[in-house]
């Protein structure tokens, strides 16, 4: 199936969709919904603009900002990966997504913790998270052979992917996750997925930290890249060494230049304009949030 987009032809001014989750605890006095702004930082940062995807809209609405979009960041969290608001909203991208692709179009999602975890979801159909000793914790990455091939970190030098199999650079922040041994079972996911890297949790258990599939333009990380340039509260994990800065912006880079690879756009630019997360005003809570900045909508 010819997934590639005429490359010759790059998109100078990208927009990435964040799809917007809902406020817990006392935060829900706020707003219904939020987007982290380590998010939007992370990926303004390489070069994109960013547009909140909100919830409860039809799916007709979500077709329209699909073909508007250039791709989609899920973002970490905590809600159910089948039932909830969050997993239809990204399920209706996920599948557009896959049926662009095969018709020889190309938009690239991106799924952070549990965006890595509602991708495997999506693809197995169903949830196989399991208990795992890894929240708040800067973990290596241990790079399968797999790891040579991945367009992910093709632009990391050999140093740069020795220092991250020797240094726990990368933010960890789940409870639960996809184990070494669920995914290797699962033949919708084998068959699906390129297993880059695996990282282990505080008793021994090997979790999938990063993946990407073989013949979609999908990625997801388990870990936060964000965290290590964008994530500021002093009792969180997130490594801030020049390399994980490095690493960070790397990956940014990454994504923002798959979607550079989609020609979609929106019909006017007051629509454009609209979409955008600029015209909202985030909100610094400090402790009050591990994100400490948020931006809320109803």
């Amino acid at each position: 199936m010819n997934r590639l987009t005429n490359t010759e032809t790059l998109n100078d001014r990208p927009v990435i969709g964040i799809l917007a989750q809902h406020t817990v605890d006392e935060l829900t006095e706020v707003a219904k919904t939020y987007v982290g702004a380590p998010y939007v930082k992370y990926l303004e940062s390489a070069g994109s603009r960013v547009a909140v995807i909100r919830l409860y809209l039809s799916e007709c609405d979500y077709e329209k900002i699909f073909h508007s979009i250039n791709g989609i960041l899920l973002p970490g969290g905590a809600v159910d990966l089948v039932t909830s608001e969050f997993a239809r909203v990204a399920g209706i991208f996920y599948r557009l997504a896959l049926k662009a692709c095969d018709q020889g179009g190309y938009f690239p999602v991106w799924g952070t913790c549990m965006g890595h975890q509602l991708l495997t979801t999506l693809t197995a159909g169903e949830d196989l998270l399991t208990p795992t000793a890894s929240y708040n914790v800067a973990l290596t990455l241990e790079f399968t052979e797999e790891a040579k091939s991945s367009k992910m970190f093709k632009d990391f030098s050999p140093d740069l992917m020795r220092i991250l199999s020797k240094k726990p650079l990368t933010g960890n922040f789940h409870k639960f996750s996809i184990t070494e041994q669920s995914f290797v079972s699962n033949e919708k996911l084998r068959s699906f997925y390129r297993l880059i890297s695996t990282s282990t949790d505080r008793h021994g258990v090997p979790f999938i930290s990063t993946m990407e599939a073989l013949e979609y333009p999908f990625y997801g990380t388990q870990w936060h890249p964000e965290a290590n340039r964008f994530l500021w509260k002093e009792s969180l994990e997130a490594p801030h060494c020049a390399h994980g800065v490095r690493i960070s912006y790397l990956l940014a880079e990454f994504f923002v230049n798959e979607a550079r690879k989609n020609l979609h756009h929106f019909e006017t630019k007051e629509e454009e304009e609209s979409a955008l997360i600029d015209s909202h005003k985030p909100v610094f809570l400090g402790d009050k949030s591990s994100f400490r900045t948020l931006y809320f909508f109803d």
